[in-house]
């Protein structure tokens, strides 16, 4: 690998030549998957509860909690676990710029804003070093974010935080099975949530699931939007009621945010069936993702997104794969002008990256609750809006990553000449100056 060649770009021949089959596809639907949404559909019951708790016990076995509840999608998972860790008006969060909304979008919802910090150039994720300064005395939680399947650092996150008194809230969206220094991400913080769409690397077709260990955070969550969860013998679920607590106890039958999160049954059935499968499926994931970082070791301007070899540390799902790009180590090349080589070489490519958060107009001008002023500082927070320049390595994000293929398996002929392409402009890139 890495000879000099003439870049397919300029005429040369393309690095990937074999068909990739269906090496990029997901999710990997079976007959399995299909008979049990259709069982679901044939006895109609997909507003009822039974397949749904399972999933729920099967999901928490898992990932090693006590606790897990299952919501249509993962935004109100995240909704409902920022609201349990008493996320309120006035208050405050601390949240990286770079991620999906959703991880930060239901804190304005509820009347609060949202001191985003900085991320690591090397991970992604949230820079801890970035944390402590940001918290004010109406701060009650950190939202961390599991980016790109890369776990963050938790043990120095969650010491900032009790040192603090903060709730600490996990975004695994990305991450389905990684290991934060030996402990599954979700289960390290106060609560988990995360999507389950189907391009996440755990689907169950359109859901989300929350997980935690606190009995306190689990209730405010079912009093929050599972109303039929809360009240003895209903059409939706047999039993007793799930609320324990004196002070929700009495709100029983009616949701206290107004929402309904049961999640219909053909995904819990399809996401039962995607979990049992999952953990081997991801391993083989890992096997070919590794794969292909470990030929691209020591290539000009490419660093493999991942943990240090040897670390506790472990990527979960890769979702959207992507690498790290050193415009420095390749002449100051133009992150476009790589996409384009790489692109032509037989990978499409681009930055697979969130644009930051802080400079959007929501988080710096948006009225949601028609006040006449942004909602960020409508309920006498402090105003900790930032404007461009105050997030450089966010701000740089997609000059500073790139996208790899995400192999769902491991056929070591397809991920060598996938390899070989972006090894080839890399060392080339002269060509391209």
């Amino acid at each position: 690998m890495g000879s000099k060649s003439k870049l397919a770009i300029h005429g040369g021949p393309k690095a990937v030549t074999i068909d990739r089959g269906g090496i990029l596809k997901w999710p990997i639907v079976t007959s399995e998957d299909e008979e049990a949404v259709l069982e679901v559909l044939r006895r109609g019951a997909m507003s009822g509860n039974d397949v749904t708790k399972k999933f729920e016990a099967e999901f928490a076995a898992w990932i090693g909690t006590k606790y897990a509840l299952s919501y249509p999608n993962g935004t109100e998972a995240l909704r409902a676990a920022t609201w349990a860790c008493g996320v309120g008006v006035g208050d405050e969060i601390i949240c990286p710029s770079v991620t999906y909304w959703a991880s930060a979008t239901p804190a304005l919802g509820f009347g609060a804003t949202v001191n985003f910090a900085e991320i690591r150039a090397d991970t992604t994720c949230i820079d801890p070093e970035d944390i402590e300064h940001r918290i004010g005395p109406r701060t009650k939680a950190i939202m961390v974010v599991h980016y790109g399947g890369y776990p963050c650092d938790m043990d120095a996150i969650m010491a900032i935080a009790r040192r603090h008194g903060l709730k600490v809230i996990e975004d695994v969206s990305h991450a389905h099975g990684a290991l934060c220094n030996g402990r599954m991400a979700g289960t390290v913080g106060d609560v988990g949530a995360m999507s389950l769409m189907s391009g996440k690397p755990l689907c169950a077709g359109e859901a989300g699931m929350l997980v935690t260990n606190d009995r306190a955070i689990y209730e405010m969550c079912i009093a929050y939007g599972f109303y039929e969860r809360t009240v003895r013998e209903t059409n939706y679920v047999a039993g007793a009621p799930e609320i324990t607590l004196p002070e929700l106890q009495r709100f029983a039958g009616v949701p206290l945010g107004g929402f309904k999160h049961r999640l219909n049954q053909t995904c819990s059935a399809m996401g039962r069936v995607q979990l049992k499968h999952y953990p081997e499926r991801n391993e083989e994931i890992g096997r070919a993702m590794n794969r292909f970082w470990d030929l691209l070791e020591g290539c000009p301007g490419i660093r493999a997104h991942r943990p240090p070899k040897g670390s506790k540390s472990k990527m979960g799902g890769w979702y959207n794969a992507r690498g790290l790009y050193r415009a420095e180590e390749l002449g100051g090349l133009p992150i476009q002008k790589f996409y384009e080589a790489v692109t032509a070489e037989g990978v499409p490519t681009g930055s697979r990256c969130n644009a930051p958060l802080h400079l959007h107009p929501v988080f710096q001008e948006a009225d949601l609750f028609r006040q006449g002023q942004p909602t960020v500082i409508a309920f006498g927070q402090r105003d900790v809006r930032q404007g461009p320049g105050a997030l450089p390595v966010s701000e740089r994000i997609r000059s500073m990553c790139f996208g790899v293929p995400w192999f769902k398996h491991d056929r070591p002929d397809i991920i060598e000449q996938h390899a070989l392409a972006f090894r080839k402009v890399a060392e080339n890139a002269s060509q391209l100056m």
